[in-house]
């Protein structure tokens, strides 16, 4: 396993981080904590979760499930970089959702008790409250870091104008402000490089990019890693997944392997998300960190799945 910095902080974290959206609704307590185990073992120390997850079961059930985890053993808590998120309702109480002072509160106290830690590293909005100023979310932010129960901020499918406005804020008060954005980046999905990351570049914050797979379609074949249950491609997307397959068999590895390892060939990339719903997927991609894209292969793939960019200026320029 290889590790970024995340963002422009001194934080490093693995280059693959530990997706647990799966665990809880689609698997077993006993399979997420063999995959947990497993990810630990292969070099994993990034775990991203939020307190929404949990499907069928209920909100908070995919952090009760980490947390069970976790104290098993406490002494692999340090060893690693637990993220959350806040902003989904918890409830149906009014003022039990968005990004208010008072819920941002309430929500990351909520998380260390299901995790039954004592702080979280990586704190995330988890999208934006266009009610919430960014000084209402640093304000509570500040609280939260004064009383130890979180070492960093992010944000989760910022607009690029949104992580500029915030930490603009931030920087005006002296504070840290967002060090990274988790944001939907993948072959299929390149929006992102028109202003997020840019932005994000521009700012010194670390890029997560969560459905890097884009919930399996680029995983290859309907069994493969992170496949979604009837997941289908759109019929213009067919040819373009078709014409991928077939480049990655000439490469010798899986569609899906060869797709995570092009996001983090990717400028401004602190990690990439794998969310696996079995201990097979997981391993699968355990050392995809070591698949090394040329420069012919990339433009290879940019071929086949055309970059947004340049941008933001390209309209001007």
């Amino acid at each position: 396993m290889k590790y970024r910095r995340l963002g422009r902080t001194a934080l490093q974290v693995s280059e693959l981080c530990l997706g647990t959206m799966n665990f809880g609704p689609r698997t077993g307590a006993t399979e997420s904590h063999s995959i947990l185990d497993a990810a630990i073992d292969i070099g994993i120390n990034f775990i991203d979760t939020a307190n929404q997850y949990g499907g069928a079961l209920g909100v908070g059930t995919t952090e009760t499930l980490l947390g069970e985890w976790l104290a098993k053993d406490p002494a692999r808590r340090n060893r690693l970089v637990l993220a959350t998120k806040a902003y989904e309702p918890m409830s149906s109480d009014i003022n039990d959702c968005g990004l208010s002072a008072r819920h941002i509160q309430m929500a990351c106290e909520a998380s260390l008790r299901r995790l039954q830690v004592d702080h979280i590293e990586l704190f995330q909005f988890h999208h934006v409250d266009r009610t919430a100023p960014p000084e209402e979310l640093l304000q509570a932010a500040d609280r939260l870091v004064a009383e130890g129960k979180i070492t960093y901020l992010g944000s989760s499918n910022f607009p690029g104008w949104k992580i500029a406005q915030t930490n603009e804020r931030a920087r005006s008060g002296g504070r840290l402000g967002l060090v990274s954005e988790q944001s939907l980046y993948n072959l299929l999905e390149r929006r992102a490089e028109l202003e997020v990351i840019p932005a994000a570049i521009e700012y010194g914050v670390g890029i997560i990019a969560w459905s890097p797979l884009a919930g399996g379609l680029l995983a290859g074949p309907a069994d493969g890693p992170g496949r979604r249950q009837g997941q289908q491609a759109a019929p213009e997307r067919a040819a373009q997944i078709a014409r991928f397959t077939s480049l990655c068999a000439e490469l010798g590895e899986a569609p899906g392997r060869v797709a995570l390892a092009w996001v983090l060939h990717q400028p401004g990339l602190a990690a990439a998300i794998t969310g696996p719903a079995s201990l097979a997927q997981l391993i699968s991609l355990a050392d995809v960190s070591d698949l090394i894209l040329s420069s012919d292969q990339l433009a290879a793939i940019d071929a086949i799945f055309p970059p947004c960019g340049p941008a933001p200026e390209a309209y001007a320029w």
